[in-house]
């Protein structure tokens, strides 16, 4: 197929260090695997022989890649139009892709190590629509003034009409002391487990797990049980903990809050693989106010945006890709919500309505059918096959419960909402609290919910629905006139044609 089109004014290459970078990644997989690879051949075939075999294989696998990757950037062109951007790439399977200028909502650019040192970075353009690939292209890569340009061309909407208090340029930086709450989110323990897996994982590859498994009973052999249980869970955690110290290095390292002219939040950040997100602010539809347990302990909160144009797909490459400001002091998350919005005062900070006290017996009920069914389930095998149940029971009922109460308790603190100026504001939540507040325009729609034992209760769940953030945000177990009437408020004329009022 002829390329002749490709080639016109306008049209432009990747840049053309794209095969060193392949060749580069590629050698350093070949490098991993050689030590194994050759230590496994050289029992039949000898040392010397198996060298020069691995040397071979490596350097055929790291040609072949180079090749591809050359071939790929000969075939790809992209072109950046008055209203559309363009791009061609392919072979033996060629694609044309185009995206109207109108319906780009995101420019972003990443580079891990690699392409930072030779000066280059990955560009994304979303329409942040749920389409799959279609809905973005992927400049990989071009060079980091290129992506610097891409990013102000294509976000450039002119200027935007500013609405209350605020300030341009620069609007947060890292604190250092932020770190400290690293340790108390829910990727410590996550990375507790990991850390045992992988060591049993790899030891098991090696043909060692046995001797593993037989060296740390050996350590704990005169040792109490359940003190070798804890010292094994605090040692599993300490290296949970230095992962997850050394996971926000290396995310929120660098990290930097502005608003650039023109009205775009950019946020960058990233040690070692920097990352950039740019946010229009005329997609801004509110802010989310994230706590975990145990940062939300510590008085301290992150700030996600409510926005359109952030697609929660498979290619959003991390979860935080919607987050403003990492896990801060809460006033400051507050603050900083209040300047992202252009408000005075922050409506994440609004009092909030209290819910009926049945909303917090459907709780206390949850709680205690759920701790008390693992009690109840031993005690009937305790019965049936052996009274060493009867104790593992009774230590299950004394731990899960009051645990599951407290839970239940905070879970009913957290439930609250409130319309806060222009904004319709709902928290609930216990080991993930959420406080959203959601532009009252942006509301599309309702949704209520009233399940049988919640018309018992005099209660009901009322869902604001748009086209930002999650999508749904919703007021859990509210009175029933009083949900309503919180609905037909923060959008008058909405909800009003199905009401029914005394």
């Amino acid at each position: 197929m002829s390329t002749a089109a490709d080639s016109g004014p306008g049209w432009r290459r990747l840049h053309p260090r794209t095969v060193l970078v392949t060749a580069l990644v590629v050698a350093g997989v070949a490098a991993g695997a050689a030590v194994p690879v050759t230590v496994a051949l050289a029992a039949p075939v000898g040392y010397a022989r198996a060298v020069g075999w691995v040397l071979a294989g490596a350097a055929l696998l790291i040609g072949c890649a180079a090749g591809g990757d050359y071939v790929r950037w000969k075939r790809t062109r992209y072109r950046i139009g008055a209203e559309r951007v363009d791009l061609h790439s392919g072979l033996l399977l060629v694609k044309r892709r185009s995206l109207a200028r109108e319906r780009i909502r995101s420019v972003d650019l990443t580079a891990h190590p690699l392409l930072r040192v030779l000066g280059l970075v990955t560009v994304r353009i979303g329409t942040g629509e749920h389409t799959g690939g279609d809905s973005a292209l992927e400049l990989d890569p071009v060079s980091r003034a290129e992506g610097e340009r891409l990013r102000r061309d294509l976000l450039d909407r002119g200027a935007t009409t500013a609405r209350g208090a605020h300030r341009e340029g620069e609007l947060a930086t890292l604190d250092p002391r932020w770190i400290r709450y690293a340790p108390v989110s829910f990727v410590a323990p996550a990375l507790a487990g990991a850390a045992v897996g992988g060591v049993l994982q790899v030891s098991d590859w090696v043909g060692a797990q046995g001797e593993v498994v037989d060296w740390v009973a050996d350590r704990f052999r005169d040792t109490p049980l359940v003190w070798a249980i804890t010292v094994l869970v605090l040692a599993a955690l300490v290296a949970g903990v230095v992962g997850a110290l050394g996971l926000w290095i290396e995310m929120w390292w660098n990290y930097r809050l502005e608003r650039e002219p023109g009205g775009t939040l950019r946020v960058r950040r990233g040690l070692l693989t920097a990352r950039s997100l740019s946010v229009e602010e005329r997609r801004l539809r509110g802010v989310d106010l994230v706590e975990p347990l145990g940062v939300r302990l510590l008085g301290a909160a992150r700030v996600d945006a409510i926005t359109t144009g952030l697609a929660k797909d498979e290619e959003s490459r991390g979860a935080e890709h919607d987050t403003l400001l990492p896990v801060a002091p809460r006033a400051l998350a507050d603050t900083i919500a209040a300047e992202v919005l252009r408000e005075t005062a922050a409506p994440t900070g609004a009092p909030l309505r209290a819910h009926p006290r049945a909303a917090r017996g459907r709780r206390l009920r949850r709680a205690l059918l759920v701790t008390l069914l693992p009690v109840l389930v031993q005690a009937v095998l305790g019965v049936l096959l052996t009274p060493v149940l009867w104790w593992t029971a009774l230590a299950c009922g004394v731990v899960t419960v009051p645990v599951g109460v407290l839970l239940a308790l905070d879970a009913y603190r957290s439930l609250g909402h409130t319309l806060s100026g222009g904004y319709l504001v709902t928290r609930s939540g216990s080991f993930r609290r959420s406080t959203a507040a959601l532009q009252r325009a942006g509301v599309v729609g309702w949704t209520v919910k009233q399940s049988f034992f919640q018309r018992r209760a005099g209660l009901l769940s009322v869902t604001a629905t748009t086209a930002a953030g999650g999508g749904a945000y919703t007021a859990h177990d509210t009175g029933a006139s009083e949900g309503l009437a919180f609905a037909a408020e923060a959008v008058p004329g909405l909800l009003e044609p199905f009401l029914e009022r005394d």
